[in-house]
Order: C-alpha cells, then sequence, then structure tokens
C-alpha cells in the first residue's frame, strides 16, 4: 500500500471510530455531525467465490468490482436502453474492417494525478492483453499507435464487437505506472478511490475529489461481503447496511413497505447447467435428454424466485430480438423423460427408484455454488424432479466450486448464474462457455456446426445478420443439450429509504456512481 493510501485510510479509520464513539452504540445515521456522510452496500458476490477476490480489472473477474464499485471507468457505456455511448472515449471511427481510431475525451486524470491520454490507454490494454486470456481472445489486438489523444486499434482479424468488449468489465482504464498493489487496489478514473481492500471481508473507498463528471455525495463508502442471504436480509433490517444486492427472492416481502425502496430491472443472467462431456454420465445424449426435460423452470420461477424472473427457453430472454421464443427446447414432461431414459436402457430392475445401466447406477453429481442464493434451491427442486424419473442427484453446494469444476472427474453438471449478453450482442455468452477456444468451456463440449457458425458471427458485422446466426447457435447448443437454461432473473438491489442515485441497469455492470446519496 502506498504512502498516501495509507494517510487516506487512516484518516477514514479516526473518523469512523470517532463517529461510532459519538452514536453511544445505537444504530448510526450514515450523516455525520461533521456534514460528512457515509454509505455500507452489503454484497453477496464480492468475493473469491465468484471471481471478484479484489479489483484488479486483469484479474480474473476483478473488473466487475473495479466498475461496479466506481473505481474504475470504460471506454464506452452503455446506456438504460443497452445503447452504446463514449464514456471515456470522445468519440470512435471505424476506418476499415481491422482499424479503429478512439479519441480519449479531455481532462480526465487518475486518482494517482496522471493525466489520461492515449499513452496511458494503451499500457492498460497492453497490460490486459498479457494478463487476460479471455480478453486477447475477445479484442484480437494485433497493434496499437498513441497520439495525444488519439488512440489507433489494429485487430489481427475483424472484430464487429471491438466496442462492446472495450465496455467489458475488463476493460477498466487504470493507470499501469501506479501498478495493482499487493492487495489488488488499482486506480481508476471513477469517482471513488479505494484505500483498502480484504478479500472475502470488505472493501473502503473516499471520494475522489477531483472526479472529472460531478462530485461525488458520498464521503466514505464500505463495500462489505455477506455471502449468507438470510445474514444480509438481517443487516439492512437491522441498519447496520444501507443497501444489499443479493437479498434471496424469499425475502422480499420483508421490504415490501415505506421503509425500504427497490430499483430493479430485468436482465440476462440466466441459472443454467453446463454438461459435462468427459462424464460417463452426461455423455450420454439421451441422459442430457432427460435432465432438460425433467427440470421444472415453471415450478423453480414460482415457488422458489417467487416470480421474479421467467423461465428460460435458450440463452437470451424474451426481450432480445435473438432471445426467447426464437429457440425450441426441450419441456418439462417427466413422462416422455422416464421413456427416453428407458429406450437408452436405463432401467430400475432393482426396484430402488434409481435407473441403472450395465450395472452403473444414474447418480448425478450437481455441483454449484451457495452466494447466488437461488443455485441451491435451484439444486434441492431438481434433486425432487429428477428423482421422479429416477435419476439420483448428488449436491455438491460449494465455494470452491472453481476448483472442484476443473476436476473433469468431480462433476456431471455445472450450475451457475451468468448474465450472457452484458453488452447487448450473443457474441459474449458463446466466446466464455461453448467454444473450443472459450476460457470456461468447463464441460468439454464440441461442436463442428458451432464452431463453424462461431467463425461466421465473428466476422459479421450487420446486427441483423449477428442476430439471426445467434438464433442458430443457440439451437445448436440447445438439440445437443449441451446445456439447460433455466431461469432468466430480474435483478434488483434493495435500499434504506433516504438513499437516492441507486439505479439497478439491464447490464448488470453500475451499481456506485456519483449520483449516489444518502439523507
Amino acid at each position: 500500500m502506498n504512502r498516501k493510501r495509507k494517510c487516506i485510510l487512516l484518516a477514514v479509520l479516526l473518523s469512523a471510530l470517532v463517529f461510532l464513539n459519538a452514536c453511544g452504540g445505537q444504530t448510526p445515521s450514515h450523516s455525520r455531525h461533521d456534514g460528512t456522510k457515509t454509505f455500507i452496500f452489503g454484497d453477496t458476490t464480492f468475493n473469491a467465490e465468484n471471481g471478484i477476490a479484489d479489483i484488479n480489472p486483469h484479474n480474473s473477474s476483478g473488473g466487475w468490482g473495479c466498475i461496479r464499485y466506481g473505481v474504475g471507468e470504460t471506454l464506452f457505456r452503455f446506456t438504460d436502453s443497452m445503447e452504446m455511448e463514449p464514456w471515456l472515449a470522445e468519440n470512435w471511427e471505424h476506418t476499415d474492417d481491422v482499424t479503429w481510431k478512439i479519441e480519449i475525451k479531455e481532462g480526465i486524470t487518475f486518482t494517482s494525478g496522471r493525466k489520461v491520454d492515449a499513452a496511458a490507454v494503451k499500457e492498460c490494454l497492453e497490460a490486459l492483453m498479457k494478463a487476460h486470456p479471455r480478453a486477447a481472445g475477445d479484442l484480437h489486438i494485433k497493434a496499437m499507435e498513441a497520439g495525444e489523444q488519439t488512440l489507433t486499434i489494429r485487430t489481427d482479424i475483424p472484430v464487429p464487437a471491438l466496442p462492446s468488449y472495450l465496455a467489458d468489465p475488463y476493460s477498466c482504464i487504470i493507470d499501469m505506472e501506479e501498478g495493482v498493489d499487493e492487495d489488488g487496489i488499482v486506480c481508476g478514473t471513477g469517482p471513488y478511490e479505494a484505500v483498502s481492500l480484504e478479500t472475502d471481508q470488505r472493501l473502503v473507498l473516499v471520494k475522489n475529489k477531483n472526479y472529472w463528471d460531478g462530485e461525488p455525495n458520498i464521503d466514505t463508502i464500505i463495500i462489505r461481503n455477506i455471502s449468507d442471504g438470510d445474514t444480509l436480509t438481517a443487516a439492512l433490517q437491522s441498519g447496520e447496511i444501507d443497501a444489499a444486492y443479493g437479498i434471496p427472492y424469499l425475502s422480499y416481502p420483508l421490504f415490501e413497505n415505506e421503509n425500504y425502496i427497490f430499483t430493479g430491472c430485468s436482465t440476462s443472467r440466466v441459472f443454467f447447467g453446463a454438461m459435462n462431456f468427459e462424464s460417463p454420465i452426461t455423455s450420454d445424449p439421451a441422459v442430457r435428454k432427460a435432465i432438460a426435460m425433467g427440470i421444472d423452470k415453471e415450478g423453480f420461477v414460482k415457488a422458489l424466485m417467487n416470480g421474479n424472473g421467467e423461465a428460460a427457453s435458450g440463452v437470451y430472454p424474451e426481450n432480445f430480438s435473438f432471445g426467447g421464443k426464437m429457440v425450441h427446447t426441450e419441456t418439462y414432461d417427466p413422462e416422455e423423460a422416464k421413456a427416453v431414459l428407458e429406450e437408452a436402457g436405463w432401467t430400475d430392475r432393482d426396484g430402488d427408484g434409481v435407473r441403472e445401466k450395465d450395472g452403473v447406477p444414474l447418480v448425478l453429481r450437481w455441483l454449484t455454488y451457495p452466494s447466488r442464493q437461488e443455485l441451491p434451491l435451484l439444486a434441492e427442486s431438481a434433486q425432487a424432479t429428477l428423482g421422479e424419473i429416477g435419476i439420483r442427484v448428488e449436491i455438491n453446494n460449494t465455494p470452491d466450486h472453481s476448483s472442484v469444476c476443473a476436476d473433469k472427474n468431480a462433476w456431471d453438471i455445472y450450475v451457475s448464474a451468468m448474465v450472457t449478453a452484458p453488452t447487448g450482442d450473443p457474441e459474449y455468452f458463446f466466446n466464455y462457455h461453448c467454444l473450443d477456444s472459450s476460457a470456461h468451456n468447463d464441460g468439454g463440449y464440441h461442436s463442428d456446426r458451432l464452431e463453424a457458425l462461431a467463425q461466421k458471427l465473428s466476422g459479421t458485422f450487420d446486427t441483423e445478420k449477428r442476430a439471426k446466426l445467434a438464433v442458430r447457435m443457440q439451437q445448436t447448443l440447445l438439440d445437443d443439450n449441451a446445456c439447460v437454461f433455466v431461469a432468466h432473473l430480474r435483478m434488483n438491489m434493495i435500499a434504506r429509504a433516504g438513499v437516492t442515485g441507486l439505479t439497478a441497469h439491464p447490464c448488470d455492470y453500475y451499481e456506485i456512481t456519483a449520483e449516489l446519496d444518502v439523507k
């Protein structure tokens, strides 16, 4: 931790101590007598379990913490209607299939004090390409040239979605001269500066007094990792925190009164299971088809998500031109699922309720994790409905899911939650999950057809043609039952009355902004 950051942190801690003593042990009001303001935000996902061990955008999913909590910003961003607009960029020009010219806004500095110019952006993107395999695979940057405020990017192949990738959290522009400290803290351009970070515990932020886009309202922000949904619920009820991300849907009725406010929107985040094609169980097409038929999606959404979502057909929700009913998939049909298994030779000869084939019981090892509150509930729901068709489900619900997932002998289906189209473009999901080159093709799925379609998509600029290709790619996945898509979520944050400027966004990137305020 550098000297400046140590001094700021000491001042914050001393101020907090005086503040708590003045409160006399009572639940504090977060506007202090000296006129300063503190905001405490509880989040179930700010942890290593979700790939956010720190706020370094070049490390795993650290960019999500960087951009969500107001530390980092990207060259481009998305409006509430998911239209692309410049952010740190002033404008951009696509001069030919592989060349992009981006003008950087004047008058922006990092929290280190360094000016944000084309050279600084170039340094950041070069470091990103070296450290982040997915970013390198998305961006395909061959060369960059930095003028005063103009950055020219040349790619080795046409990349129609390049501006979208430069709006991804991994593309937060950070000061590489300042670097990344031992705790994973970076210097960005956002309304808040990180001064302290404890993985799986908390992040302390202070106002960036030199922020380029208006003065932030809050002096100190504390992001607390609270992975347990019931604990998060209790913290908001008691006043320990001002707002929360990840309150269980079944707890919502506790906050549906004048003391709290909801901010929410539909997103492309989906609960889905990836089949393990190296498993002797889920490498069987009949088993995959039966699993897809044996999960009651509608029942899960109504009963366990409290209606805060919609049953999924494919990768993308209904409000996307290439989503919803544009594809067809298996529907919940236990009797047909039984027939599929029976025909494939999976029978229950000993009458114990579990089918067998060649002496091997039909046991499905279901891997998931607890910090997305409804994932364990989905596991239990599927355990019940799949059990009715003769599949015994063994649930491994663990924060260490990433390590388990790396061992292909340890699971049959890996069920997680993912924003499938945070940029509004279909390419993201397939590049991330489904191709031979994907960083997270967890089940080892391969399809010659999908690879060919993906190659075509990567070179297609026309949005209507991209949408049609996305439908064909989804249908390929669904025909193979390589994944089962269960439900798209409605994302909500809940805050105590008096909090303003906290607004949910469809891409799930932007949370802490300069507009945030507390009374």
